[in-house]
C-alpha cells in the first residue's frame, strides 16, 4: 500500500499525457490490490496466481515509470526512486513464489 500511496502522489506532480499517467496510476495500485487479494487466496495454486498478477503489474509499472522518466526529465530523481521501489517489490514477488512452489513441489 505504500507504494500505491507514493505513486498517487507522484501522479500529481505528472503534467504530460493523461493516457500515460492513468496507465501508470493502474498498474501501480494494481500491484498492492493484487498481493491484499492473495490474503484470502483460496488455495496455494490461487495464491501464486495473485502474486503472478502482481509481479506482471509490478514489471508494467516499471515499464510505465521509464517512458515518464523519458517523457518528463524534470521527474526523473522521482521515477529512479518508484522504479527501485518497485524493483524491490518485484524482487519479493519472485521470492515469494518460488517458496510457495518449492513447498508445493512445483518446483527443483
Amino acid at each position: 500500500m505504500d507504494f500505491a500511496i507514493k505513486l498517487i502522489r507522484f501522479y500529481e506532480q505528472i503534467e504530460c499525457k493523461a493516457f500515460l499517467k492513468n496507465q501508470l496510476a493502474r498498474a501501480g495500485t494494481s500491484i498492492g490490490a493484487n498481493i491484499h487479494e492473495s490474503t484470502y487466496a483460496e488455495s496455494p495454486e490461487d495464491f501464486i496466481h495473485k502474486l503472478g498478477i502482481a509481479l506482471k503489474e509490478c514489471n508494467e509499472t516499471e515499464y510505465w515509470l521509464n517512458i515518464v522518466a523519458e517523457i518528463c526529465p524534470d521527474l526523473k530523481k522521482e521515477t529512479l526512486q518508484l522504479k527501485h521501489y518497485a524493483g524491490s517489490i518485484r524482487r519479493m514477488l519472485i521470492a515469494s513464489i518460488v517458496t510457495v512452489k518449492q513447498r508445493l513441489g512445483m518446483e527443483k
